[in-house]
């Protein structure tokens, strides 16, 4: 119901926004704008689904080897204790825990290709047991909490741009970015512990979250150590090795229990382009929701009228002009790189806002987009408090990354 609220919702403000433009300010070209964004935005939303659909076929066909080969058993017993507590409801030894993993470990290494269709075939694990086929169930909102939260350990893209658009330092951004995500990735957890009445305080999770903290304090620690040519080649070879070795490992696996693996693989690859084809509908619905909102202008007026708040409180509003990538990134990903780029540009790539745009770019994932890809491939059409909690870490994220940028580049 969420999602149809919202789109519901982009529609009616993008056309309150478009009549007042017409009327009041003699804007003949607003609506025209709107219906085009429409035809853009849907060409936008199938070309995603068709390129997701070599990805899907390849992953899938990965991921079932992977299965039959007894891979969902060894992370099983590695990881089970904290999944259980997080996921209590999935028990022990469930399927979708392979996935789950692998998909989050891919989000962390930023390999977005190979998350997608781990994220996917997790969220098929989960429904097939899932008693309301068409409602959430608890641990489907909590992995797409953790997803649109967005942990990402290493954002070389963000770098990249930096880097391409004349930053002195292209890294800088690195460890306040990785403080950031952390944040709204536990702000996720916790938002979602609270709706489901998870208790986080308890050895285990207690346990797993201080270990996974001093492990990203470890990373911080040796990447702030490393140049930029660097970190982009200890990164890039480190997440390909680390997904070829995921790929091999498997197929040994397989090969070890005397599995087919040329027909496993095909198994998989069918489900994979099914998938993508069931997509399709649900992108393109969120997608041209978020064109419309975007094409009016409401945005612009959103932002205009936060910066008239904070000047009139007396305080420093020059982060304002970074806000349009951090409310355009739950929205969509390609608008939420534009604005960043177009902050970037605008005010220069080591300026203050140049440098916050580019943390709001890392600090969460694209919340609507994910929701409407995830819950679409498994066919749910109530999230219940699943978009709720996303734009709760979405809002813790905005918030630290504003005061880690007064803190580190003001």
């Amino acid at each position: 119901m969420a999602l149809n609220y919202i789109f519901i919702f982009f529609f009616l403000i993008a056309f309150i926004v478009a009549l007042v433009k017409l009327v009041f300010f003699q804007d003949v070209t607003v609506f025209s704008e709107i219906v085009n964004s429409t035809f853009e935005m849907a060409k936008t939303g199938f070309e995603i689904s068709l390129g997701l659909t070599g990805v899907l076929t390849l992953w899938m066909g990965i991921m079932k080897i992977g299965e039959k080969g007894g891979i969902v058993n060894i992370l099983s017993r590695i990881i089970g204790p904290f999944f259980q507590k997080i996921f209590p409801e999935l028990g022990k030894n469930h399927p979708a825990y392979g996935a789950i993993t692998m998909n989050i470990a891919a989000n962390m290494l930023n390999l977005d290709n190979a998350a997608t269709p781990m994220g996917l075939e997790a969220m098929r694990e989960m429904q097939a047991s899932n008693p309301k086929k068409d409602t959430a169930s608890n641990a489907q909102i909590m992995f797409l909490v953790l997803n649109t939260s967005g942990l990402t350990l290493i954002p070389i893209s963000i770098m990249v741009y930096r880097a391409q658009l004349g930053a002195v330092n292209p890294t800088d951004v690195f460890i306040p970015l990785l403080i950031t995500t952390f944040f709204s990735t536990l702000a996720g957890l916790i938002a979602v512990a609270f709706y489901q009445r998870i208790n986080l305080l308890n050895r285990v999770v207690l346990s797993w979250l201080g270990g996974m903290t001093a492990i990203i304090i470890g990373i911080i620690w040796y990447f702030s150590t490393l140049n930029q040519d660097q970190i982009q080649v200890i990164s890039n070879v480190a997440s390909s090795f680390i997904l070829f070795s995921v790929i091999v490992g498997f197929i040994l696996l397989a090969f070890r229990k005397k599995v087919n693996v040329y027909e496993a693989f095909i198994d998989g690859a069918k489900d994979g382009f099914k998938t993508a084809v069931k997509i399709i509908p649900y992108l393109i619905a969120i997608l041209v929701a978020i064109g419309v909102f975007r094409a009016s202008g409401a945005m612009d007026y959103i932002i205009r009228a936060i910066e008239w708040s904070v000047r009139s409180a007396g305080l420093n509003a020059d982060f304002v002009e970074a806000l349009p990538t951090a409310f355009m990134k739950p929205l969509s990903g390609s608008g939420a790189r534009g604005m960043m780029i177009d902050a970037m540009n605008t005010h220069g790539a080591d300026s203050f806002v140049g440098r916050l745009a580019s943390t709001f770019q890392g600090s969460t994932d694209t919340t609507f987009y994910v929701l409407a890809v995830y819950f679409g491939a498994v066919g749910i059409k109530n999230t219940r408090h699943a978009v709720t909690c996303g734009l709760i870490a979405d809002f813790v994220g905005i918030i630290t990354a504003i005061f880690i940028g007064y803190l580190f580049y003001y």
